[in-house]
């Protein structure tokens, strides 16, 4: 009998690499480690939250849900954006999904045809391309280079787009950078899009980790028919394993995204619904804490790291660290590879977010601040220089 052998699709086995992971399983080879590589909040989800998620349960809270969630957690979404976000929705705009990336991931499903064009920042959180190889909808990459200021450059777009472009996707604050497009920027890039009428998707998953009152949503500063905003309670509520996020779309949009959810995920889980309906609606104080923690890590990091002749962006946001290792004479997987080997310190490499993270890696801030301190340290020394 000849046995029939399955082919893997080119679609599955062509996916890129989260090169990320390559550093995470060197590290956690040891035990003593100094985990800086991973973008997850070392606070625990606040008890209100998990307490609500109990009782859901218990309630028997345990059934199908509407796809596109549950009306009080709609409701209060659209009032969150009002209250944080600084402009208007209806609940019917609101789409909540399994995390932030399936929610971006059935955004760009909606938007798109196979052969389409996705204006993509580089570097960027990885898995957009990751989306994009999936959808066959080959990315156009603008750069956030020192050159730009680590932000869009209208001229730089204009140069990219083409009669296949149909999304725009612009995060911020930004992972990996931590930087944040200012509101006049922001205005720029709807007015762009509207201009050549294509979609702006805006990654909005680290709204309030932000740390100088720049930040600003493209809809709060020039609303817009052709905007997509989407969020995520991970990092705000230090809910990374729950995968509760949400989008805020044109109502046809939102009718569309809702449709899609049945065949992808049906609905989310209703007990983590509950947890997020009890985050949004609860007790904002942990969410001050945890930013005014994550201001204070940043400023000692940079401050030691700048104090050693080290180069760093400064973050407005996020709670990541873009530091320059060009000076070491290695590329940026090198010199990931050889800290973590060497001095038992993981980061991410720069080329992990895209080519023109060559020269920089990546620290996360979500640790607590000594072992961040230490990490830094650590990394100072790498370079060949000294700190202090």
């Amino acid at each position: 009998m000849t046995t029939r052998i399955t082919e893997i699709s080119s679609r599955a086995t062509g996916l890129p690499v989260q090169a990320i992971r390559e550093v995470m399983e060197l590290a956690w080879k040891q035990p003593d480690a100094i985990h800086l590589e991973v973008g997850e909040p070392g606070f625990p989800t606040p008890p209100h939250i998990v307490e609500a998620a109990a009782r859901a349960a218990r309630d028997g809270h345990t059934k199908y849900t509407p796809n596109a969630g549950i009306a009080p957690l709609r409701e209060a979404l659209a009032a969150k954006v009002g209250r944080v976000n600084g402009y208007e929705a209806s609940p019917d705009q609101v789409v909540v999904g399994a995390g932030g990336v399936q929610v971006l991931h059935n955004i760009l499903l909606a938007l798109t045809d196979p052969g389409d064009e996705i204006l993509m920042p580089d570097p960027a959180w990885p898995d957009f391309v990751q989306m994009a190889h999936l959808l066959d909808t080959p990315p156009r990459f603008y750069h956030q280079t020192p050159e730009t200021r680590f932000l869009p450059a209208i001229e730089e777009l204009e140069e990219l787009v083409t009669p296949r472009t149909r999304v725009l996707i612009v995060n911020s604050p930004s992972n990996p950078l931590g930087a944040v497009v200012p509101a006049a920027l922001s205005a720029e890039l709807v007015a762009f899009a509207e201009r050549h009428g294509l979609w702006l998707v805006s990654d909005e998953c680290y709204d309030e980790i932000a740390f100088d009152g720049t930040f600003a949503s493209p809809m709060a500063v020039a609303p817009s028919p052709r905007v997509i905003s989407a969020y995520s309670f991970s990092k705000v509520y230090a809910m990374t394993g729950w995968r509760v996020g949400y989008c805020v779309a044109p109502p046809e949009v939102a009718a569309t995204l809702t449709r899609l959810q049945e065949p992808i995920v049906s609905c989310v889980n209703a007990p983590a619904q509950m947890a997020a309906l009890a985050a949004v609606t609860g007790p904002q104080d942990i969410v001050v804490e945890m930013r005014d923690a994550y201001r204070e890590r940043r400023d000692a990091a940079v401050a030691l790291l700048s104090e050693a002749g080290v180069g760093v962006l400064r973050p407005a946001g996020a709670f990541y660290l873009w530091v320059d290792i060009a000076p070491s004479g290695r590329d940026s997987r090198d010199f990931a590879f050889s800290l973590i080997a060497e001095r038992g310190v993981a980061c991410a490499p720069g080329t992990a977010f895209g080519a023109a993270g060559e020269g920089f890696v990546r620290l996360s801030m979500a640790s607590e601040l000594d072992v961040l301190l230490e990490g830094a340290r650590r990394l100072v020394e790498h370079l060949g220089t000294r700190s202090g």
